[in-house]
């Protein structure tokens, strides 16, 4: 019963992840959602970039700090291991839906392209950068990423183990093709305005420091595997080096 539960509780924390993948499509895209980035009447500037401020620091230090290798050990002293990536999935889930739901309007234009071709372009740069953000989580394991292949392999009763390394596809191009995308998709809007500007840059921002730290624990759990692959392909633009 208790794997069985662990599995559900897993299912139901992907769940919730998906759907809020999903509703951030609309937010930043101010498409079909209730509640988008650019929705809703300003208030005071002040206080509005204050909560928004607040809002994506909240996500950003909870999203770091629990991928952190130290704190996964300290963390499944508490909690059992086989939910421990559910967890944090679950938690980066609610958070992101925190900030959907709090999110000050800001609304001040930065740039508003009016003309068709250029609109379409951004549009249709806006909707591949999440196809890349999507598609790249399947080229490594989208299931172990979010947490399902743990639950399901503990109702089992079989051994977890890591998923090896490998760079398929986008990922021998550049080695981190998913942040990437959520930068692409974050940038290409024809009507940008003073929030959505402070979204991208806080995101970009936060996209660049979270990379460096997560490229030293990569280092120290694959070794010189992985120290060689960053020598070849480049981080988050696909530029094709020669191998040495």
């Amino acid at each position: 019963m208790a794997r069985i539960l662990t599995f559900l509780y897993g299912i139901i924390a992907y769940a919730v992840f998906f759907i809020t993948f999903l509703y951030a499509i609309g937010f930043v895209g101010n498409i079909i959602v209730p509640k988008s980035i650019d929705s809703g009447v300003q208030g005071v500037f002040t206080k509005s970039i204050l909560i928004n401020v607040i809002l994506l620091g909240l996500f950003a230090v909870q999203h770091s700090v629990m991928a952190r290798p130290a704190f996964k050990r300290w963390w499944t002293k508490i909690i059992p291991e086989p939910i421990e990536r559910s967890t944090y999935v679950l938690l980066s889930s609610l958070l992101l839906a925190l900030l959907f739901w709090l999110w000050q309007p800001m609304i001040g234009s930065i740039w508003n392209v009016n003309n068709i071709f250029g609109s379409t372009i951004l549009t249709g740069l806006f909707w591949l950068g999440w196809i890349i953000v999507l598609l790249s989580t399947f080229m490594i394991n989208h299931f172990d990423l979010f947490g399902l292949r743990q639950v399901y392999l503990y109702m089992q009763r079989k051994e977890y183990t890591s998923v090896e390394f490998r760079s398929p596809a986008l990922y021998r191009y550049m080695r981190h093709p998913i942040m990437t995308g959520f930068i692409i998709a974050f940038w290409a809007t024809p009507q940008m305005t003073t929030g959505h500007l402070l979204f991208a840059i806080a995101t970009t921002a936060y996209i660049l420091i979270g990379v460096q730290l997560e490229e030293q624990d990569l280092l120290k759990f694959y070794g010189e595997s992985y120290n060689q692959y960053r020598r070849q392909v480049s981080m988050l633009i696909p530029i094709i080096r020669k191998k040495r």
